[in-house]
């Protein structure tokens, strides 16, 4: 008998990395079938759930398909087996076979698809191409000066405190605080019923929101105080670790005749959909798995020479205005690698367990 791992576990794991706050609204992230302390001996990775990667699980013994798309993205009114979604959820369910996915989540971290695209095209110096906005939060509290080492260390043992490639990153400064402890209470310095003034330092700093709970449970247990003071505030600064797309640039520049043959070869795509070629070399180039069209305005910003993603709109090629070149590989063809990232991840933190990349071709696109 394999290892086996505890399902909640496996997607503790990966919402550490792909926290769930971090998907777009219309998207359905997560765990969508299965007890979420079901006993995992292997798991399936692909890129789309369909009865056929259902069957490839139960024909090698994985009771957990982890997706890049989720099964499930509106609500299921009925489970008659009418379509492909329905019969998919039926036959997982009866074979105890747990549904997960990690989408548009782990689309917007910075080491997630995009990351694993530029790898693949050996591009250096990759940064978010549109960082998220609205997802960083401001913490402010006020520690007794004795207390604020072990608070500040419980805040950024939490997640609090990365601006960039800096971590443990706060501002502090003195004060002088004052409080009258009432009735049953057990204050932590004073007496009941006396007004005391605490010399406490002011601790600043940062996380993302989705932190959050973590991050404030933190302060609450590292914190001396009975009743802990602190304060919140939303930033509108952009939050530079996570967002979506990815630019980076090549070693060398190269002729862009040979830089789409790079694609052609690099993503195994039977045809590759460009606009006009500008007759320049090749040196920066912006990327977005699956759908980003709404990312040109973004790739044309960053100075790229070539956007790889898939599903433009017909239209959509003329905004390019000769500005960058539009390379739509196809939306497979553009996130196929993600099956290699799962993988990486789930052997790195669980050495000894047992993970499948699937066989199963879920393309629903073909070419003739």
């Amino acid at each position: 008998m394999g290892t086996t791992i505890n399902l909640k576990e496996i997607t503790g794991f990966l919402e550490s990395l792909a926290p769930i706050g971090l998907q777009e609204t219309y998207d359905n992230s997560g765990l969508a079938a299965g007890p979420p302390n079901l006993e995992i001996s292997a798991a399936l990775v692909t890129l789309d759930i369909t009865e056929e990667v259902v069957d490839e699980a139960i024909k090698t013994g994985c009771n957990l398909i982890i997706s890049h798309h989720p099964l499930i993205f509106s609500g299921i009114k009925k489970l008659t087996g009418s379509n492909y979604t329905e019969r998919t959820l039926i036959k997982a369910i009866k074979n105890d076979i747990a549904l997960y996915s990690a989408h548009t989540n782990i689309d917007n971290i910075s080491n997630g698809v995009n990351a694993k695209i530029c790898e693949k095209l050996g591009l250096k110096n990759c940064t978010v191409l549109k960082p998220a906005e609205g997802q960083l939060v401001k913490l402010a509290t006020f520690v007794p000066a004795e207390h604020a080492n072990k608070v500040r260390e419980a805040l950024f043992l939490a997640g609090a405190g990365q601006i960039g490639n800096y971590s443990s990153c706060s501002f502090n400064s003195e004060g002088l605080g004052s409080f009258k402890a009432g009735e049953n209470t057990h204050p932590f310095a004073g007496s009941r019923g006396a007004l005391h003034f605490e010399k406490e330092i002011r601790v600043e700093t940062i996380f993302p929101q989705y932190l959050q709970k973590k991050v404030v449970q933190s302060l609450l247990s590292a914190h001396p105080y009975e009743e802990v003071a602190y304060d919140l505030y939303p930033l509108k600064n952009t939050f530079n670790l996570a967002g979506s797309g990815m630019a980076g640039e090549l070693e060398s520049p190269e002729v862009e005749e040979d830089f789409l043959k790079k694609i052609k070869k690099t993503f195994h795509c039977k045809v590759v959909k460009h606009t006009r070629l500008l007759g320049k070399h090749v040196k920066k180039v912006a990327v977005c798995g699956g759908a980003g069209s709404f990312l040109l305005k973004d790739a044309i910003a960053a100075g790229a020479g070539f956007f790889i993603t898939a599903d433009f709109k017909y239209h959509q090629f003329f905004d390019a205005e000769n500005k960058t070149v539009i390379a739509d590989i196809g939306h497979y063809e553009s996130e196929q690698f993600t099956k290699e990232l799962f993988s990486e991840l789930l052997l790195k933190k669980f050495p000894t367990f047992a993970v499948r990349l699937s066989e199963a071709n879920t393309n629903p696109v073909n070419y003739f």
